[in-house]
């Protein structure tokens, strides 16, 4: 098997589970994004949730990215890495109160609505406290992004956003409300995207929607594509940075840009997926009449991806270098569905040998959990080590 390159010697001396983070390849992550965005004068602003560890979220911040929050809890995080308030997005489908009096009290940038009861609570917020609020209205734009449905968001039947039938009648609304200013529209229809053909069809209904906006008078300061974008869980070691060139490129030829107008993403899952693995100990090799399994000492405790998502995710035996087996590869949570893979080729597991498993990034360590009393993972970083 072709392996990530690990320092071996310094991971054997810490307690597992723990999670590994490359930096350099996300300082080169990062240029890249960099480069693609500069050269069309694009904006980013890192989704947060995909990964909130405080030394990601620094080191992002000093590559000048900006910030999307989807609660008041991201919203401080991000200001405590040093990203400026001016460059903070807030959506969310339920914003409470205090969240949104935070992104008040913090003068950020743009709060991303999702409903006309939202923007009249929001209204009545900023009234209370002397301020107007930037806004952009979050537009369910019904392009199916082609991913898992449990992360699919663009849809009609999805939660999120205003859909395009509802839309004229919450523009209607504005001038009603003083203490809010619009600046925009805002869209995210999904995650792990590896389908790029998708992205024309959401520039189709943005332009389309723009003509539409802007014949009710309205000016569309800022255009949001949200993220979506995915990552080769696969080819980690062959494709650890993502495709940002043909993706930034898309919108740049189909999206019918006005002077002065700014674009904007928000991109997670594939700044920070590749440059984390979580790395577990093998505690047992259970023999089954049937099946052989590699019992580890993490579960989705630290990794629920491939219980909620039935996710795939490589595994790599870094302790290895005999023939390769197969194993179920579980964990020890009292719970049938933790299993992270089945029937997984590994090279030969024994007793104590660590387990890599790859592109853990985003939605990693952010999701960990606490069940069954567990202790939650530490991270590590290569630049520390």
């Amino acid at each position: 098997m072709i392996k990530g390159t690990f320092p071996l010697d310094k991971l054997c001396s810490l307690r597992t589970p723990f999670y590994y983070y490359d930096t350099e390849l996300l300082r080169k992550t990062l240029d890249r994004v960099n480069t693609e965005t500069g050269r069309y004068g694009y904006h980013e602003h890192y989704a947060v949730k995909a990964n909130a560890n405080p030394r990601i979220l620094s080191l992002i911040a000093q590559q000048g990215l900006g910030a999307d929050c989807v609660s008041g809890g991201e919203i401080r995080a991000a200001l405590d890495a040093g990203f400026p308030a001016n460059r903070i997005f807030f959506a969310g489908v339920g914003k409470a109160d205090w969240e949104i009096n935070l992104g008040l009290d913090n003068d950020i940038a743009c709060f991303n609505v999702e409903s006309s009861a939202e923007l009249h609570v929001l209204n009545e917020l900023a009234a209370a406290k002397g301020k107007t609020a930037a806004i952009a209205f979050r537009v369910n734009p019904n392009v199916d992004a082609h991913t898992h449905a449990k992360i699919t968001t663009g849809l009609q039947e999805n939660k999120f956003g205003i859909n395009l039938g509802m839309l004229p009648g919450v523009v209607e609304e504005l001038p009603r409300l003083k203490h809010i200013r619009f600046t925009g529209i805002h869209f995210h229809i999904g995650s792990q995207i590896t389908d790029l053909p998708v992205f024309r069809d959401l520039c189709i209904r943005a332009n389309e929607l723009q003509d539409e906006l802007e014949g009710r008078g309205l000016v569309i300061a800022n255009l949001n594509f949200g993220g979506g974008l995915g990552i080769d869980y696969h080819h980690p070691n062959h494709l650890p940075v993502p495709d940002f060139e043909n993706y930034f490129a898309a919108f740049h030829q189909l999206i019918r840009q006005r002077p002065g107008q700014q674009i904007h993403f928000e991109l997670g899952r594939s700044i920070v997926g590749q440059c984390g693995t979580l790395i577990a100990k093998a505690l047992y090799v259970k023999e089954g009449e049937v099946k052989k399994f590699a019992v580890l000492d993490a579960g989705f405790t630290e990794l629920i991806r491939p219980a909620m998502y039935d996710a795939y995710h490589r595994m790599e035996n870094l302790s290895s270098d005999e023939d390769v087996e197969t194993y179920d590869v579980v964990g020890p949570i009292c719970e049938s569905s933790d299993v992270f893979g089945k029937d997984v080729p590994l090279n030969r597991v024994r007793r104590h040998d660590l387990i890599a498993l790859r592109s853990a990034g985003a939605y990693g360590e952010v999701m960990a959990s606490q069940y069954n009393c567990r202790s939650l993972p530490k991270a590590y970083f290569s630049d520390g080590l």
